[in-house]
């Protein structure tokens, strides 16, 4: 939201009350309370006048301060509120003649009380952040709409970073990012996984708690802040000091919630039926044993839209023209070593039975007067379910748990956009605060009854639409994009902006959504779907299954796929470390190179775990350019190395992309290549890229833990189990202990 016209005027019809100066404060609790006039106190005449802002600095954990500010106090409060963790501790707060202060670990928060307007954050004595004159305030618009708005500097050469899944550019300074859910594809400003929430390379990120619309102008209309509003009479925002990238999201995913760990299995090949496609059993048959028949690892299949009768969605019925013996073909699929998901969304239609049972239970979201809201966008007649209701979230989980009974194993919960706000929810909620808020309890819904039914490590979603804390409920994907290069280039962008915004998994549609890619087009995003988190084969109007395409992308398909495999003790250790720390599978350069200038605005290439890079190829003949950090990198398929900081500009072909290692990297390598839940320690070779002399490195895999070391020239290797029979290897040299031994002596050549 804009107020000003330039730096000197407002826009037209805006008024505008800025806090001028402290009036007085107060310690309690742990918490710092200032009274700010908007004008100057020269006399008591002056007392009369308003409007006054009350701030509240507090802390909920060490290196994180929020500061409410508080224009009517009288407004009265409605839902939904984020859910904030916090700590038992104790902060201290100071005040002087000079200076308010709060200090929460190594950050504090401190109030001027002589002179201007000025409020800053700062962590060991430097300055992070501030709030000056004519930052804070109080805006009104022509038409009487109420407004906080925030404006923190943003230092020289500082760039922003996430807001939720955006597929402009990764950097975000210079746009203007509105937080609301909208389903928008990938091409556009719109973006399904809002997040109020951005990080800084400059020690720093801002969470802004406010679940409804938040407008944030990022170095845009003041183009040295950070500006934020929103329309309500009180707004909490935290600073979260880092002071690195990663630490920042540790600490901010502390707050907001950690990623849950999916099952090994979900990483593996997902193949979808696609969306308007038509299919029955025997087409997905066909399908399966087309894979089988060509070697090629699949895990998952999934089921869109049309497992059930068209305008019928959702009723979790399948569709008995088509599918007449579900349990049938789904226990067939389950001898086959497969696991299931299947579409739903959270709308149902007015053809549904449904839709009859959720009205006279009054589960069904209802406008002001009491009637079911509904519309005929994507479904004629369809309602939402509303999820406010304590019995509504029941109601629609014990459709879903018929399912899991049916032998489905997991939900591709679609949708959650487009809430209306001209309704009544149940609970009483402000429906501007629930339209993006939805999406959590929606999801949060699907997500306790697979950890109901499946047990704790074993739920997984394939979830398109997000707010802050959603990332509890994985897995996302990045929603419609377009069979075009430029569609791939979007859909990454956004992955690495939602990595940096507390979502530690993320995949896409292989191949592009819309319409229907080239064969090279397929080849190349093949091998950037194997070296995502999650990887899904899935389309609106055509099928995914390679030999539609050409026997070369069968090839394609094979290699990355084995490869996916045989690194799942690498994978699934940074798994857990995104369900331990936050930090994601998938991280955007800057996340592990924040002190590397050339690494700022990297968005075609990012960090797979904290040792792989990769650089999917955007073109046809195979042409790339990517930048590679200091050291002596190793490229993982052919051995070859290049010295950074350096760009690269290389050609590949369909079975090659820029996949590097990290100098000093130990990687385990898995001993099998055609499933993902297998024992990742059992004969997993570890190999070793560039170990200086007296380097020890330590390698989780599973419940063992191998230590490397190097002693001159020799790698010696140790086993935390003695029972282990483990390889490892340097270069082409490969050496084997014996079971038993727990101990390895590997010459180097």
């Amino acid at each position: 939201m804009k107020f000003t016209d330039g730096y000197w005027l407002l826009r037209e019809g805006v008024t505008a009350a800025h806090p001028v100066e402290v009036l007085d404060v107060a310690a309690t609790d742990g918490t710092l309370e200032i009274h700010a006039p908007t004008q100057p106190i020269r006399h008591r005449g002056d007392l009369l006048k308003g409007p006054v802002v009350t701030i509240s600095a507090h802390t909920p954990m060490p290196d994180v301060i929020g500061l409410t500010f508080t224009h009517f106090e009288g407004e009265q409060p409605r839902g939904p509120e984020f859910d904030i963790s916090g700590q038992e501790f104790a902060p201290h707060v100071s005040y002087d003649d000079e200076h308010a202060t709060l200090a929460s670990g190594a950050l504090s928060v401190r109030v001027a009380r002589t002179g201007s307007w000025h409020v800053d954050f700062l962590a060991n004595g430097r300055t992070l952040t501030s709030s000056g004159p004519k930052g804070m305030g109080i805006m009104r618009t022509a038409e009487g709409a109420h407004y906080l708005r925030e404006q923190l500097g943003l230092g020289v050469g500082a760039s922003v970073y996430g807001l939720g899944e955006r597929f402009g550019p990764l950097v975000k300074n210079g746009q203007v990012v509105d937080i609301w859910n909208a389903d928008g594809g990938t091409a556009t400003e719109q973006a399904y996984k809002n997040v109020p929430f951005y990080l800084t390379d400059a020690g720093y990120g801002v969470f802004v708690d406010h679940p409804g619309k938040v407008s944030f102008e990022v170095g845009s209309e003041a183009v040295s802040r950070v500006q934020f509003s929103a329309e309500t009479q009180e707004l909490t925002y935290y600073v979260i000091y880092g002071p690195s990238p990663k630490d920042i999201l540790r600490k901010y995913t502390a707050l907001t919630g950690r990623p849950a760990l999916p099952p090994a299995w979900s990483f593996g090949l997902w193949l979808s039926t696609s969306f308007t496609t038509s299919y029955d059993e025997e087409t997905v048959t066909s399908f399966i044993d087309g894979m089988r028949e060509r070697e090629l690892p699949l895990s998952v299949f999934h089921f869109d839209c049309f497992w059930m009768r068209e305008f019928n969605w959702c009723d979790f019925q399948w569709d008995p023209r088509v599918f007449p013996d579900p349990e049938g073909m789904l226990a067939r699929l389950k001898e086959r070593g497969l696991h299931v998901c299947v579409w739903i969304n959270p709308y149902i239609a007015q053809r549904s039975p449904l839709f009859a049972e959720g009205k006279a239970l009054g589960h069904l979201l209802k406008r002001p007067d009491g009637s079911v809201w509904q519309w005929d966008m994507w479904q004629p007649g369809m309602a939402l379910v509303d999820f406010t209701s304590p019995a509504a979230r029941d109601w629609y989980a014990a459709k879903l748990e018929a399912l899991l009974a049916q032998g489905v194993d997991c939900f591709k919960t679609d949708f959650g956009e487009r809430v209306p706000v001209d309704v009544a929810w149940s609970d009483g909620s402000d429906p501007e605060r629930m339209h993006n808020y939805y999406t959590y309890l929606y999801n949060r819904t699907v997500f306790d009854v697979l950890r109901k039914h499946r047990g704790e490590g074993e739920a997984v979603l394939f979830a398109r639409s997000a707010t802050a804390g959603s990332q509890k409920f994985p897995v996302h994907w990045g929603g419609d994009c377009e069979a075009t290069y430029e569609s791939m280039a979007e859909s990454l962008r956004g992955g690495l902006s939602l990595g940096l915004s507390g979502f530690g998994y993320w995949s896409h549609d292989i191949g592009g959504f819309e319409g229907t890619p080239t064969p090279a087009l397929f080849k190349r995003w093949l091998a950037f779907g194997l070296l995502s988190s999650h990887s899904r084969l899935h389309g609106s109007s055509s099928y995914r299954v390679p030999w539609l395409f050409d026997e070369e992308s069968v090839d394609v398909l094979r290699l990355f796929t084995r490869l996916k495999l045989q690194l799942m003790p690498y994978l699934y250790e940074a798994a857990r470390t995104a369900r331990a720390e936050g930090v994601p599978m998938m991280r955007a350069m800057v996340l592990e190179f924040p002190d590397d200038p050339g690494c700022a605005h990297l968005e075609r290439q990012y960090m797979l775990g904290p040792d792989l890079l990769v650089a999917p190829v955007f073109d046809d003949e195979g042409d790339v350019s990517y930048y590679v950090p200091e050291g002596t990198w190793t490229h993982f398929l052919s051995g070859r190395t290049v010295t950074g900081p350096r760009w690269v500009r290389e050609r590949h072909g369909f079975l090659s992309v820029p996949l590097l290692v990290r100098p000093g990297a130990v990687v385990p390598v898995g001993a099998v290549a055609d499933r993902p839940d297998y024992d990742h320690a059992d004969g997993v070779t570890l190999r070793a890229y560039g170990l200086e002399r007296g380097t020890q490195v330590t390698v989780p895999v599973g419940d063992v833990t191998f230590t490397v070391v190097r002693e001159g020239d020799t790698l010696r290797a140790s086993c935390s189990d003695p029972v282990a029979a483990w390889s490892l290897a340097s270069g082409e040299r490969t050496a084997r202990a014996a079971a038993g031994t727990g101990f390895l002596s590997l010459e180097l050549g």
